[in-house]
């Protein structure tokens, strides 16, 4: 308690004493401040499992700790996809240490095994920030599991520790957008009056684009003003615009000669996967490779489909190893983004930011209104779909496989859109800019308010 009030004083000095001409001064407490926070993150899943978040999560916290951050992250063992069932422990990589609990691979292909990993590891996390309540003085914690922030809530009662929420997905909304719970439900119910307490009380709620926060704010408006909009990522440095022709994993699964459409990552109920099989089967006689790479509730169902109707144009593979990826994402010569509909607001699917990466043109399969329009209109790295549109991409796809200078301006176009808005770097500093507003106590922030008066 008393290294974080000094924490919170410290800051308060450094943003509000300012003197006009003191911009070397000024800089000089910002990089103090920012090396004084003391960060917790709390996640389930990290790598070397094959989660997105996780490995969002993985390259933001060593992104922050480059801007002096110590960061304690709070992890799992491998639980939802992986080739290596044991990592270590505790780990160090410069002034980030990774912790990570017991096992949680109790079934973890269904949702009731996932819902029971996703308990225990939550009860391990409360018992960590309780041994760990004097050492961090932010915590920085997703939704994965979705119920991991009531966590921070009882943490701040408790310990006024601040936290900040990662919202990846919105639920009980979800649920209810797919028709697995009524919203009327008292699970429903139960769930977004505990929303309201969790968001109302923290420091600082990320989401992942503007629709989603649109979402937040029309369920909780108190909350508004705390709502920040950050997009997810990728890094253009380490996943390069490798040429088919000298890709291995293009020559290994015979790619290198045909024109190929590549899905990757999971197969969620919040994907829309019917549009691509309509399109594949109207492209089945066309030198066409659909490429699946991934898992998720829709994969058992897209592949039985596949193989009921005969289809040859699919190949599906598993999720890769996180080295692997470069290779795979650029094995390509199309890349695809689905949303179901009902479904856009509450989700983001990041796979978009790595396609923009791969130096490939991008389709995306959503609504009129979904903001994967605007990314790509903006970055005009391909074209957007209506669900069900599958006669649009089908002349898409057939239209790239016959211009390839087409094919390739856009892909260039939408590596150069995510280097200037998407890297690890530029998106750090902006959690950055959250973290430093969550370790000013609402004391602080009332003394604010009295000396601006």
């Amino acid at each position: 308690m008393r290294f974080n009030k000094w924490i919170n004083l410290e800051l308060f000095h450094s943003v509000f004493s300012q003197q006009p001409d003191s911009r070397q001064d000024n800089r000089q407490k910002s990089i103090e401040t920012q090396q004084s926070i003391k960060l917790c993150v709390i996640t389930q899943f990290f790598p070397p499992d094959y989660a997105a978040t996780g490995q969002l999560l993985e390259e933001l916290v060593m992104n922050l700790g480059l801007l002096g951050i110590e960061i304690d992250v709070f992890t799992s063992q491998p639980g939802y996809a992986y080739q290596v069932k044991n990592a270590p422990q505790v780990e160090y990589r410069g002034r980030v240490r990774i912790q990570r609990s017991r096992t949680a691979q109790l079934a973890p292909g269904r949702i009731r095994g996932k819902a029971i990993n996703g308990v225990l590891y939550t009860l391990r996390t409360a018992w960590h920030l309780f041994r760990a309540r004097h050492w961090n003085n932010v915590l920085l914690i997703s939704t994965a599991p979705p119920f991991l922030p009531l966590l921070g809530y009882f943490a701040n009662i408790l310990f006024k520790t601040p936290y900040v929420c990662i919202l990846y997905d919105l639920y009980p909304d979800i649920a209810v957008a797919l028709g697995v719970v009524s919203k009327r439900h008292w699970l429903a119910r139960f769930w977004e009056s505990v929303n309201q307490k969790v968001w109302k009380r923290a420091m600082g709620i990320v989401v992942l684009s503007p629709a989603m926060k649109r979402q937040v704010v029309i369920s909780c408006p108190a909350i508004a003003d705390k709502v920040s909009v950050i997009h997810s990522w990728a890094d253009p440095n380490w996943i390069l615009p490798i040429a088919k022709h000298e890709n291995w994993f293009a020559w290994k699964y015979n790619l290198v000669k045909k024109f190929t459409v590549l899905y990757s990552g999971n197969l969620g109920r919040c994907h829309d996967m019917n549009t691509i099989l309509e399109t594949a089967k109207q492209l089945q006689d066309d030198p066409i490779q659909f490429l699946i790479i991934g898992a998720g509730a829709k994969l058992t169902e897209l592949v039985a489909e596949v193989n009921r109707l005969g289809l040859k144009n699919f190949l599906f593979l598993p999720y890769q190893d996180k080295k692997v990826l470069p290779y795979s994402l650029t094995a390509c010569d199309l890349s695809l983004v689905s949303v179901d509909e009902r479904t856009e607001n509450l989700v983001t699917p990041s796979k978009l930011y790595s396609a923009l990466a791969s130096e490939r043109p991008i389709a995306a399969i959503c609504s009129q209104f979904c903001y994967l329009r605007q990314i790509i209109s903006e970055a005009n790295c391909g074209s957007s779909f209506d669900n069900g549109d599958s006669n649009g991409l089908t002349q898409f796809i057939r239209l790239l496989s016959q211009d390839s200078l087409l094919a390739e301006r856009m892909g260039k176009a939408g590596r150069q859109y995510l280097r200037a808005n998407f890297t690890p770097k530029i998106i750090a500093k902006q959690y950055l800019d959250v973290l430093k507003q969550a370790v000013i106590s609402p004391e602080i922030v009332s003394m604010t308010q009295t000396q601006s008066e």
